[in-house]
């Protein structure tokens, strides 16, 4: 089985989950008009948090990975995430996220785990979890764009439009690093980061009133 093969193969197996995450209640919330802006300050809260982690553990794995592709591919998600966090702060400030936001246990389980693969993970678990987790993430933020544009200037939610499509030779290069590593314990990484997906959004829909 090769890497592309291997990753149908995964996202057959998490068709359920990514089912669960196309009709989550949330995004149905949202788009109906009726999560209230303390739960998108919530959002930006948690993203705020979430990114700055990820973008430390792609850091690490840079540094664990020395050599090419692994290295490249690595240091462009840190560039991504540093880009991110700078868009996300523009919605941040729109909906009035302060300095002193709690996060949730729920929503921080994702970047826990990624943090989890940045020290114990291969180049090919990280790729192979990322490609299966990130096009239903741009999916999810070409919604949310889509039902905020309506309320919020474009500067406000360029955050959403730049993660709506992956970067051009993402797939290409990640399955590169899936092709080196070993299959069972790629797809365990692929499984775990989509079920802290849906954990993210469950716990912020359980703040809903």
């Amino acid at each position: 089985m090769d890497a592309a093969e291997l990753l149908a193969v995964v996202l057959a197996e998490l068709a359920p989950v990514e089912q669960s995450l196309a009709d989550h209640r949330y995004l149905a919330e949202l788009e109906a008009g009726r999560v209230p802006l303390e739960s998108l300050r919530a959002f930006a809260g948690e993203q705020r948090l979430i990114i700055a982690s990820d973008r430390r553990s792609f850091e690490h794995l840079a540094q664990r990975f020395q050599q090419p592709p692994a290295s490249d591919f690595f240091r462009d998600m840190v560039a991504g995430e540093a880009e991110a966090l700078r868009l996300l702060e523009r919605f941040a400030a729109a909906v009035g996220l302060g300095d002193d936001y709690e996060p949730l246990a729920g929503c921080q389980a994702y970047p826990a785990y990624v943090a989890w693969l940045a020290l114990n993970g291969s180049p090919a678990d990280v790729a192979l979890a990322f490609l299966a987790n990130l096009e239903r993430w741009g999916r999810t933020c070409a919604r949310m764009r889509d039902a905020l544009r309506p309320v919020y200037e474009a500067h406000a939610v360029a955050f959403f439009d730049f993660f709506a499509k992956p970067p051009p030779g993402f797939e290409e290069r990640a399955l590169t690093l899936v092709a080196t590593g070993a299959p069972a314990c790629a797809c365990r990484a692929a499984r775990l980061l989509q079920a802290y997906e849906l954990l993210y959004w469950d716990t912020l829909t359980d703040g809903l009133h």
